[in-house]
């Protein structure tokens, strides 16, 4: 009979917290819904105007770009030289051509220089080396700098700086007879460059720096001994 009573007696509470559970959530519902509807923007003009973002030039570097050295020497011969070996100076090719400028060992004999070990150890060696090629070739093309200069040969305007650049391709001889035949005999070095891409590609730079000079050699300062 206890067992009974026991089994029993739990139905109220249970009834109870059944009926407790059911009002709650009715009141929660109805709470949601009036304040669903207290802020609904049914039958509302929703106009919102978001700020655009702010835009900005993408920069994107090239090997022409030299925002702090314009188009002086200095850039002229950082421009050839990235153009030549992307500024190594230890670098050879596959022809045997070495430095950042990648000179060949004849061109380096005509200015002095016999020692190539000592000509990849010494970037100032190489720096000089590239000025006094520059220095000999403004000196042997000097008319055809003159005669040329502001021409226009297929297509591309002949310029004082991209001449020497070519001359440093192709050397000297090869650049006369490009200019003197009008562009129709032409040169391209073992990777397919050609004289008028040089001429082109090195157009415009300042070189009335390099003195011409038909004797000049590469000279380093030595240190003094202490």
């Amino acid at each position: 009979m206890k067992k009974k009573i026991a089994k029993f007696s739990v139905l109220p509470v249970l009834g109870a917290s059944i009926f407790f559970y059911s009002f709650s959530t009715k009141k929660a519902l109805e709470a949601e819904e009036r304040l669903a509807a207290e802020f609904s923007t049914a039958n509302e003009v929703l106009d919102f105007t978001v700020p655009e973002a702010p835009q900005f030039d993408i920069f994107e570097p090239t090997d022409r770009y030299y925002p702090e050295l314009g188009k002086s020497y200095l850039a002229f011969k950082e421009a050839l030289g990235f153009k030549e070996s992307g500024g190594d100076y230890k670098i050879i090719n596959e022809f045997g051509y070495m430095g950042k400028y990648q000179f060949g060992k004849g061109t380096l004999r005509l200015i002095g220089i016999r020692d190539v070990n000592l000509f990849l150890e010494r970037p100032d060696l190489q720096e000089a080396a590239f000025y006094a090629n520059a220095s000999r070739n403004k000196w042997i093309l000097r008319r055809d700098i003159a005669r040329f200069q502001d021409k226009v040969i297929n297509g591309i305007k002949i310029t004082e700086s991209g001449i020497l650049a070519a001359a440093h391709l192709a050397g000297p001889g090869n650049v006369k007879k490009y200019l003197r035949s009008w562009g129709a005999n032409g040169f391209n070095d073992g990777f397919g460059t050609s004289i008028k891409y040089y001429i082109k590609r090195f157009a415009g730079y300042d070189t009335s720096f390099v003195v011409p000079d038909r004797k000049a050699k590469a000279k380093i300062k030595t240190p003094s001994a202490v």
